[in-house]
């Protein structure tokens, strides 16, 4: 694919993330929540973690291995993110974060659903999977919602500040085939 993708919900646009968007990104990833339900969400975040992260969203577009778009309003304000990214063997992993302030508005749910339409669809790929940590059951039933069933309980699976986190792995298949 050349040119990003912009993908259009009923309530939201969901396209390409910007320099503009950086001090919002930083903003929202201030609360120590997002490191807490994240495995790979640092704290605290900086303006440099947002620049990184984009450079790391480009290049995983220009290798073809991934698509991180913004999540944003019908305004074009940024309130989140969410990626695609290629896991070998036709299977892609599902990531996604969106600002306090838009939280429990189905909003991420909405995203989800357009994304893994496109991943099946447009990218062809066979299983979608995401992550979750136990603690962050809000995030499981996100993926239930969508589709996703509980595939497995990876124990020990991710080190985050020396300690080890289980996680809870949900997946959905490409049934348009």
């Amino acid at each position: 694919m050349k040119d990003f993708p912009v993908i259009k919900t009923e309530r939201l646009i969901l396209s390409h993330l910007e320099e503009k968007d950086i001090p919002f990104i930083v903003e929202y990833l201030q609360h120590k929540i997002y490191s807490d339900l994240t495995s790979n969400i640092p704290y605290p975040y900086t303006e440099s973690d947002a620049r990184f992260w984009l450079k790391m969203s480009e290049e995983a577009f220009e290798n073809n291995s991934g698509y991180t778009f913004g999540i944003r309003n019908k305004e074009g304000q940024i309130i989140g993110a969410i990626g695609l990214h290629d896991r070998d063997d036709d299977k892609a992993e599902l990531g996604y974060w969106i600002g306090m302030p838009y939280w429990n508005k189905g909003y991420v749910t909405e995203a989800a659903k357009a994304i893994i339409d496109f991943g099946f669809k447009k990218l062809n790929f066979n299983k979608i999977f995401a992550t979750h940590f136990p603690h962050n059951p809000a995030s499981g039933k996100i993926m239930e919602k969508i589709g996703m069933e509980k595939e497995a309980f990876l124990k020990e699976e991710v080190k985050k500040d020396g300690e080890y986190f289980d996680l809870v792995m949900y997946s959905i298949f490409n049934n348009h085939k």
